[in-house]
């Protein structure tokens, strides 16, 4: 391609996202954030029309990064509500749902995309006390996985992040003794930075990935071995 590329980032304000963003215009691409305030656009990306009249402005985009998300409730099972999982349910989920039905169909008909979701180690181990936010992360991980089937000869590859613990405002909502066990979990001893995430996420936004898709890649300093 001769053209810049281009990439939209959801949850782009902060975090993993404007980490992202970052690391992203660094390799030359031009970057667009969204998030319900602090990005160069504004959006719920539970509005499933809002975000389909943002794909129609923004217009075809190379590269996809889902990092919008919430925690949710830090509270045994037993204690949540259907809102509160209806709350992250809809963000997490059908937040990626949204944009990837927005966007995804101009890079099918161009021939080439990346799409990168961002999971977590919760949605593969189940983290206690966050069932909610592990249950949507889980969802991620297999909507990742159908969709890099369905579009793996499209010239669209659609992989998964799943970070441990990532040093975030993100974590400022989660309780303590919560962030300390599942800290407690990885081997390295420390939690990750967000410019090492971003590493990860440029190069499954690049042409260096070609035979990956529907894949998930862990970046967990040891937590996961499987």
């Amino acid at each position: 391609m001769n053209r810049e590329r281009t990439a939209l980032v959801t949850g782009g304000a902060s975090g993993l996202g404007a980490a992202a963003a970052q690391r992203l215009r660094a390799d030359g691409l031009a970057v667009t954030t969204v998030d319900l305030d602090g990005a160069d656009r504004s959006c719920d990306v539970t509005d499933h029309d809002a975000f389909t009249a943002l794909a129609d402005e923004v217009g075809p985009i190379d590269v996809l990064v889902n990092s919008a998300g919430i925690v949710g409730p830090n509270m045994p099972l037993l204690d949540t509500t259907n809102e509160q999982w209806r709350s992250v349910l809809e963000v997490n989920v059908l937040g990626t749902v949204n944009a990837m039905r927005a966007f995804v169909p101009r890079m099918r008909e161009r021939g080439w995309g990346r799409v990168v979701n961002i999971a977590s180690m919760a949605g593969k181990d189940g983290n206690p006390d966050l069932a909610a936010y592990s249950a949507s992360k889980a969802a991620v991980i297999a909507l990742t996985k159908s969709a890099g089937k369905e579009l793996a000869t499209s010239g669209v590859l659609v992989n998964v992040i799943t970070p441990a613990v990532i040093a975030t405002r993100f974590n400022d909502s989660t309780a303590p003794e919560v962030l300390a066990h599942i800290t407690s979990l990885i081997p390295m001893k420390r939690v990750g930075r967000p410019e090492e995430v971003a590493e990860l996420i440029a190069f499954l936004s690049s042409d260096r990935v070609s035979f990956s898709t529907g894949a998930v890649y862990d970046i967990s300093g040891g937590r996961a071995t499987y």
